[in-house]
């Protein structure tokens, strides 16, 4: 089934179609999950709100653009609706503060796997506005109308997200068995 076929089916709600297209984007939305979750369980409950969105306003997809950058916005919606719901950015109003930046040399032995681990571990505000930004490519004006946040709230906690894994990083370098992480 081509494409088209598959969003014309999911428009129907022809289940087969709806299966067809979920198994050819899960992988790629599962590790969009995963950047905005806390662990594995919570990325597998957001996966499946998803699709459950996506499922339902299929109807809305005009065919302009990518369906897959369609459906990549729809889940990131979904993780941070967990969080807004949760009231995470409630109690924040903080001003900005010194941009700091993280720098990881090509040379190091650090794994992917270990930075994604310590961006996992950021506070949920932080983790957010730091995938949001340096992941995702998202603008602060962008994640400030996301999160109901201002603008310079998304770059105070760009800023702390950065110290953090700054000083995560520095932690890993002085460790002297950083080599098995």
């Amino acid at each position: 089934m081509s494409l088209d076929q598959l969003i014309k089916g999911c428009k129907r709600n022809d289940t087969q179609a709806q299966s067809q297209l979920y198994k050819l984007y899960a992988s790629k939305l599962f590790s969009v999950c995963l950047k905005y979750s806390r662990n594995y369980v919570e990325a597998e409950d957001n996966l499946q709100d998803a699709y459950l969105t996506i499922f339902k306003k299929i109807g809305q997809f005009k065919s302009q653009g990518s369906l897959e950058g369609w459906m990549k916005r729809i889940t990131i919606n979904t993780a941070l609706q967990r969080y807004r719901s949760a009231g995470v950015f409630d109690i924040i109003n903080e001003d900005q503060i010194e941009d700091v930046t993280v720098n990881v040399d090509d040379d190091d032995d650090m794994s992917i796997d270990y930075l994604l681990i310590i961006i996992q571990e950021l506070p949920d505000r932080y983790r957010l506005v730091f995938n949001l930004y340096a992941l995702d490519d998202y603008s602060h004006k962008e994640i400030a109308a996301l999160l109901n946040i201002s603008t310079g709230t998304s770059k105070s906690n760009l800023a702390r997200a950065r110290m953090i894994l700054k000083e995560k990083i520095k932690q890993y370098k002085a460790s002297p068995n950083s080599q098995s992480i």
